[in-house]
């Protein structure tokens, strides 16, 4: 009943408050078609990132993990004149399903992708001297979040917003004798994030379509 409940909230929410466009479902009918799991963000979830993006004032935007391109084609629309977008997808087949999507969206122009292992390509962005990022999301592999976490410290400034998804995990990240790679690469990640004196972070629980989760929020303090 729970889920069920959370769900139609959603429903509710993306009616009269988001909405999606053709490019958005387009986005979402090639992803499935592409045999890629249902795991995007929720309609208002890819508002709210596109909202915190504009309210930020983003103008360079990272990604890591990128799937078919539907939170991308969310955070790219909120990039002003000359943004751009850098978006990293571990599985090849991914990212040329997520640029044919971007490409159908009209949002080519300013964003890339990078096929690659994350730690590949955060090194390779590093060490190409990339501008410094205004805003970085993390949707990736969950137990490599720390070291995502660790190479973002190195391609963002002062000022930079942080968010990490899928925090939660049902729950399971306050189990502490969790043997879920999953849950223990959140917890270090949280902890982390939490100790280093560069950051001001804070968590979020939230249910929804996605069943119970949240997201990590994070300023770059020095």
């Amino acid at each position: 009943m729970a889920q069920q409940q959370w769900t139609a909230v959603d429903d509710y929410f993306t009616e009269h408050l988001v909405g999606e466009d053709e490019a958005l479902r387009a986005a979402l009918d090639a992803s499935a078609k592409a045999g890629m799991p249902p795991i995007n963000v929720a309609p208002n979830q890819g508002k709210l990132l596109q909202l915190i993006a504009q309210l930020h004032g983003a103008r360079r935007i990272l990604e890591i993990g990128t799937l078919g391109g539907y939170s991308t084609i969310w955070l790219a629309r909120a990039l002003p004149e000359g943004g751009r977008l850098v978006t990293l997808e571990a599985d090849p087949l991914h990212a040329d399903v997520a640029r044919g999507n971007l490409a159908h969206a009209g949002l080519a122009d300013r964003t890339e992708v990078r096929p690659g292992p994350a730690l590949d390509t955060l090194a390779a962005l590093h060490e190409e001297g990339a501008e410094p990022f205004d805003l970085v999301f993390i949707d990736a592999d969950k137990p490599n979040n720390p070291r995502y976490l660790e190479w973002v410290l190195k391609l963002t400034r002062r000022g930079s917003v942080i968010i990490g998804d899928n925090v939660a995990r049902g729950g399971a990240v306050a189990d502490a004798d969790s043997a879920d790679p999953s849950v223990r690469g959140i917890r270090a990640f949280v902890e982390l994030a939490g100790d280093d004196p560069r950051l001001s972070a804070t968590a979020v629980q939230t249910v929804g379509t996605k069943g119970h989760d949240g997201f990590l929020l994070a300023r770059v303090i020095a």
